[in-house]
């Protein structure tokens, strides 16, 4: 063992700062999970039992949600998607989701930058992420998206019959920040 790690574990001192931005490329790649999950989600709908709580910054730059809603989910904000949901878009960036919120049509842009969480709790999974440092956007200079549901295409299979039929509810939520690491989440 060299000198210098020796005398790093005996003296029990802090690390040296590395140069290299491990925790952004952890972080990056956690991401990229739930993007992945979510891109073969909106091709062919949720399969089996599984079901995602999906938490957010509402604050962060580039999330597009109606005023009324970022008035009631300052902070944070959990989206449950799990059976009636539609026009689920995913790009390298972000995602979009049309979905109901007391019964009114409403279509929210996510960027993956500002998740929080990520649970499936049909297969006990979860991810936790700590998102970049950030000015929250101003809720005057977000836009509210169109409040409309647009009549859903005829299905095609059984996959995207069930895709068309999901439900996104919301829940607000404070989860435990453990800085996207994967966490066993229980039933």
């Amino acid at each position: 063992m060299p000198q210098e790690k020796r005398r790093f574990m005996a003296n029990e001192e802090t690390p040296p700062e590395s140069l290299i931005p491990y925790e952004d490329f952890v972080q990056d790649a956690l991401r990229d999970v739930v993007r992945k999950v979510l891109t073969d989600v909106a091709m062919t709908g949720l399969p089996g039992k599984h079901h995602f709580f999906i938490g957010f910054r509402t604050g962060y730059p580039g999330v597009v949600m109606p005023p009324d809603l970022r008035a009631r989910y300052p902070d944070d904000m959990t989206i449950v998607l799990q059976n009636r949901y539609w026009d689920l878009k995913v790009a390298d960036d972000r995602f979009e989701v049309g979905l109901s919120f007391n019964q009114v049509p409403t279509r929210l842009v996510v960027p993956f930058d500002a998740l929080v969480s990520f649970v499936d709790p049909g297969v006990n999974f979860g991810l936790q992420f700590q998102p970049p440092a950030y000015q929250p956007d101003e809720p005057a200079a977000v836009a509210a998206p169109p409040r409309e549901e647009p009549d859903p295409p005829a299905p095609t299979t059984a996959a995207a019959a069930a895709a068309r039929s999901s439900r996104l509810t919301v829940s607000a939520r404070n989860p435990d920040r453990t800085r996207g690491r994967h966490v066993r989440h229980p039933h």
